[in-house]
Order: C-alpha cells, then structure tokens, then sequence
C-alpha cells in the first residue's frame, strides 16, 4: 500500500478527507525514520579509522536498525489495513507494536553518542525524539482503541506496559538529549 509509494503521495493521502492513513500509520512512519537515522549515523562511522574499535558493535547496531526501519514501514501498511478492516484486535496490536520496537530502537541512540561518529550527534537527538514522539503517537492509537475491546485484564496489562516504557523512553530521550546539547556546546 503505502511503502512502496512515494512520500507525497503519503502525505496527500494523509491530508485528504480518508479513514486511512491515521494517526497510527504516522506514528509508524515516524518510527522508521528514526531507525533510518540511526543507520545514517552507522553508515557515516564504519570504516573511520577513530571507531575502528566499535565496528562490531556498530555492526550489530546497524543491523538491528535496518530491521527496525522495514518493520516500521510494513507496520505503516498494517495500521491502515487493520482500520480499514474494522479489526479492533489488530488495531490495538499494529500501534502496540510500533510503541514496543519504539523502546528497543530509542536504546540504540545513547552508545551512539560514544561510538558514533561525532559529526552527526544531532541526528542521535532527532532519532531519539522521533522514537519517542513515535511512542506517544502509537500510544494515544492503542489507548482509543482498548475501548472498543471487553477485555479488561488484556487492557491493564497493555496500559501498565505503556506506562513502564514511557518512563524508559523519556529518561533515555533526556539522556541523549543532555549528553547531545553538552557536545554541541563543547
């Protein structure tokens, strides 16, 4: 649906009076971006004689983001598909899903700030920012939606798991944050 076409046609979708895409599909989109510049800042630093010492790592990392960013994106498809169906179930579970990996890709941005290279610390912060606004966005789409489900233990369980992560998201987005605005400072 929407991956393999381009931004602005995204975008006049997203602008135009249709169901889908959403708030959801954004917050996916957002995501993947984040991921996408976290794999920038790998991209630029492998090979550079000065992190040669990082290279598995960042190999590592790379690859993690990769994944990230097509899981990002298909779930772009999945979003819009799981509204238009009607299917409250998977309506909770695509954005519930983009604020999980959300977590696991903000985590790869503070070693980054160590093992990446220097010249592109702002795009750590941009990545963790997106990250996290990504988080919240996903979040709202799965709190409005858990109405529509009867499952009360599912939804506690599902809410109680938003609320640790954003707590974890938010200190590690300050923490790149601080550490980012003490580089530029220098």
């Amino acid at each position: 649906m929407y991956k393999d076409n381009t931004l602005k046609d995204y975008l006049d979708e997203l602008a135009a009076k249709l169901p889908v895409p959403g708030g959801g599909s954004s917050a996916a989109l957002c995501a993947a971006m984040a991921a996408a510049l976290v794999s920038m800042v790998v991209n630029f630093t492998l090979g550079k004689p000065k992190y040669e010492k990082y290279e598995k790592r960042l190999k590592e990392v790379i690859n993690k983001s990769e994944f990230l960013r097509k899981e990002f994106l298909r779930l772009v498809d999945l979003d819009a598909i799981a509204y238009k169906s009607n299917n409250m179930r998977d309506a909770v579970n695509v954005p519930f899903m983009v604020a999980r990996l959300c977590l696991e890709g903000i985590k790869l941005c503070p070693p980054l700030l160590k093992e990446g290279n220097i010249n592109l610390v702002s795009d750590i912060a941009v990545a963790a920012v997106f990250f996290e606004s990504a988080f919240v966005s996903a979040s709202f789409n799965v709190k409005i939606n858990l109405k529509s489900l009867g499952d009360k233990k599912f939804c506690a369980g599902v809410r109680k798991e938003l609320s640790r992560n954003n707590r974890q998201i938010s200190k590690i987005r300050m923490q790149v944050e601080e550490r980012v605005g003490d580089i530029i400072r220098g």
